[in-house]
């Protein structure tokens, strides 16, 4: 037990300390976006392993309670440092980016202390500090001990909500370097849709069903003869994955709406310059714009 923790608790960062150094000496990047990048890197990493793991043992589970797999409590052991790791991993991003904007402010005054830049990283990111504080408290000896050996099968189903992840990490980096209209970037968008949908909205009405389907039961009274760490588990982490999903629903709208946007102001400056007789005056009009 301690040595797959431990294991986890120097590849995590270490990978992540890899990841940077190889950024800035290879693609000469500054330590804010090498850490960031790195930070997007190692989390789908993490994402990957999870997902191949939990495939490989829900697959291999034919009984979903009483069949077990011995990947279950080993990467459970081995991941759990991640969780701690990403905290950190997170606020040195923001505090790159703090740092960015301060240098652009600086001739204002706008220099931020460290508590400044903690109560601002958890301002923003409470939800996922919370998220994570919660795996590692809660989920991590839930998984461990409280099952009791039991329903290998559902925890490898949890294991699959992270194949949404690196669809998110790509999206953000895409975004970080302004390449939210490129192609990638739309194609990338409806993967993390089509992941984050079914892997995780979807996921805790699934292990319901599949218990419900496994005891012979009706649906709705699965909450009642299930134990109250799994009760408690979805009834907190689901409302969390439909308000992401949400916060993404709106993020593709939003990028939809703007595309069409352009698109139609596009067409407009195409019908002007048809209608010119000399040239395309419009476009004329730009080109002496940018000159200036």
């Amino acid at each position: 037990m301690a040595a797959l923790i431990a294991a986890g608790s120097v590849f995590f960062p270490g990978l992540f300390l890899l990841s940077k150094k190889s950024l800035k000496h290879t693609m000469g990047w500054s330590e804010g976006d090498a850490s960031v990048v790195s930070t997007r890197l190692v989390s789908s990493v993490q994402a990957i392993m999870a997902s191949s793991a939990g495939c490989i043992i829900a697959s291999s589970c034919r009984d979903i309670m009483q069949d077990r797999h011995w990947l279950t409590d080993s990467y459970i052991l081995f991941a759990t440092p991640y969780f701690a790791y990403d905290i950190y991993a997170m606020f040195l991003c923001d505090w790159h980016k703090l740092q960015v904007k301060d240098h652009e402010e600086e001739e204002k005054g706008a220099i931020r202390s460290t508590r400044a830049a903690v109560v601002r990283y958890l301002r923003r990111e409470l939800l996922m500090v919370l998220h994570h504080i919660f795996m590692v408290a809660f989920c991590f000896p839930a998984s461990l001990l409280w099952r009791h050996g039991k329903g290998d099968y559902f925890q490898g189903l949890l294991f699959l909500a992270e194949l949404s992840t690196p669809c998110v990490c790509l999206g953000k980096v895409l975004i970080q370097y302004r390449k939210q209209h490129t192609l990638l970037h739309k194609v990338n968008g409806g993967l993390m849709l089509l992941t984050f949908f079914g892997c995780r909205v979807l996921l805790f009405p699934y292990l319901y069903y599949a218990y419900s389907r496994y005891a012979s039961i009706p649906l709705y009274s699965v909450p009642l003869v299930a134990p109250w760490q799994c009760n408690l588990g979805a009834a907190l982490l689901w409302p969390l994955q439909l308000y992401w999903f949400a916060l993404i629903c709106r993020g593709a709208l939003r990028l939809f709406i703007t595309g069409r946007s352009k698109s139609t102001q596009t067409t407009f400056k195409d019908e002007r310059c048809l209608k010119q007789n000399n040239g395309c005056g419009c476009h004329q009009e730009e080109g002496q714009t940018h000159r200036r």
